[in-house]
This record gives C-alpha cells, structure tokens and sequence, in this order.
C-alpha cells in the first residue's frame, strides 16, 4: 500500500514512516525543508515538498496514494486556535481529494476533556457538539465519511521518548522560566501517556485495518499522576516543587493553565482487541528519568 505521510519528518512522523516501510508498504512523506527530505529519502520514503498550508499539494499527495495519515500540525501555542484552523482546512482539503475513492484516512486527534474527570475515556465517547476545544480534527475527519472515505482517528495521549513529552516538553520550559516545578492541587490528576514507537505501531495497524469511524486510543498507561510527572522533573531539573491552588494555575502555567489540572484518563482495551496492539515501550516516568535536559 502506498501511504502518504503529512508531519512526516516530525516526532511521531518518522517513526511511523519508517514502520510502514519496514512492514512493506511503500510511504509518500510531506516535507517542508531540504533537510526534512533529506531525512525521509534516507530512511526509503518519496519526498513530496510543500506544507499543510498548500491545500493543492495535500490533494496531490492524497490522490496518487493508496490510504493517507494526518499526522502535521502546527504546534504554535501563542497562535492555537489559528493552528487548528489550518489543520481543519488541511483536513479538508485531503478530503476533497479522497471524495468518493473508499480510501483510508487516518487522522489524529486527543484526548483532553473527552471523559469528565474521575472517568476513564473509552474509544466509544463521542466528542459533544458543545466541545469547548478549537481543535475539531476528530470531527472533521469523521464528517468526511459520508462523501465514501473510510476515515478514522487516532486519539493521543502524551507521547514520549527520552526527548520529548507531548505536553510536558512546553511545561517544562515553563517550569525552567519560574524556577521551580509546579502541580495544582494534590497533584492526583491523571494524564495517559504511550512511547513514541510504540504510537508508531498502532498508526501502522490502524491505516492496514482501515475501519470506517473508527477512534483508536493510543493509550499504554491509562493514567500517570501529575504529582509523580512532576516530582520526577524536579528531580531532572534540579527544581524545587511545589503544589498551587488551583487559582493560581493561570499565573504560572499561562497557556498551559487549562491542561496542567486536567484529568485526562484513558483507556485503550477496544484498541487493544481489535488490531492486537501491544505496548513495549518504556512508561513515561522511566524515560522523564533519564531525560535530556541539555545544558
């Protein structure tokens, strides 16, 4: 099956690319710089330069391919809501292209605010209408199915390597800048988390599956306390840490402040069952133990 890869040169991208590759299948990967392209040719990819923003090149990608994962986003949090704009017009557009060819298409989508807090978010849980995130990846990607897409998404928790940790990679530099690390509260909030590599597996699983409406949790640990993330990144860092009330939370986390108190538990038992994932990676604390903090 040929794939075509956006965000393929990023975190989750190239992994997943070299997966599909070495599981036989052939990718296309969207790349925006020399560099980016050199990267992915070096793994066995095809190059397709542009960006999410060229709706013209999304369509071109989508339509010489046999299936599609959205994995590029624009991860500018000063600007948010303008990036989940330009990933719904992206949407958008490679579902022009795939219109009406029984294609697969995976997206990607979250899992903050899916289930209330206490209550374990399941692969069943709908997004509301009244879904108070800017973000609407889910939801347009799902729409597309009626125009004969077999579309579907993939929902992420915080995804880790030694490197980089989803949302805690920005709270950390955060926690750099006020000189101390900080939970809210007891600190007992959950957030699911998952290896990077073992993310790229189950994006290869999901796309060879191509289930329509399907929402895939990409969940190895339901639930890591926010506490014991935060603890351990003092440790890393060499911070203090501290509990904040929780009207205290905007001051310190700034944009961040929503999610810092969140409890985002997830399960991932359908996911498990019906494409037979496992997860072997190393959970999210073994590898915030053994972060690069650089200088």
């Amino acid at each position: 099956m040929r794939v075509f890869v956006t965000g393929a040169t990023g975190f989750i991208g190239m992994p997943t690319v070299r997966e599909l590759i070495a599981a036989g299948h052939e990718v296309l990967g969207l790349a925006r710089s020399a560099e980016g392209a050199q990267s992915l040719a070096a793994v066995g990819a095809e190059v397709l330069h542009g960006s999410i923003q060229e709706s013209e090149i999304l369509q071109k990608g989508a339509s010489t391919s046999d299936a599609v994962i959205h994995l590029a986003f624009i991860h500018d949090w000063s600007n948010f809501t303008a990036s989940c704009e330009t990933d719904r017009r992206a949407i958008e557009a490679i579902g022009s292209a795939l219109a009406g060819s029984d294609k697969p298409f995976l997206a990607t989508g979250g899992l903050a605010g899916l289930a209330p807090p206490g209550q374990v978010a399941t692969e069943k849980d709908v997004i509301p209408p009244d879904f108070p995130f800017p973000r609407v990846s889910e939801q347009t990607t799902l729409a597309l199915i009626p125009q004969g897409i077999r579309a579907s998404v993939v929902r992420l928790p915080q995804v880790h390597d030694r490197a980089k940790q989803g949302l805690i990679t920005p709270l950390i530099e955060t926690f750099r800048q006020n000189g101390t690390c900080a939970y809210v509260g007891d600190g007992s909030n959950l957030w699911p988390a998952a290896h990077v590599l073992d993310v790229a597996r189950l994006y290869r699983l999901a796309i060879e599956k191509g289930a329509t409406g399907a929402a895939w949790h990409a969940v190895a640990e339901e639930g890591v306390a926010m506490r014991d993330i935060v603890e351990t990144l003092g440790r890393r860092l060499d911070l203090p840490v501290r509990s904040i009330a929780p009207d205290e939370a905007a001051a310190f986390f700034g944009q961040f402040a929503m999610f810092a108190g969140f409890d985002m538990r997830a399960s991932s038992a359908l996911t498990r069952q019906a494409l037979g994932w496992e997860a072997v990676g190393p959970g999210l604390i073994t590898d915030l133990e053994q972060l690069e903090v650089g200088d």
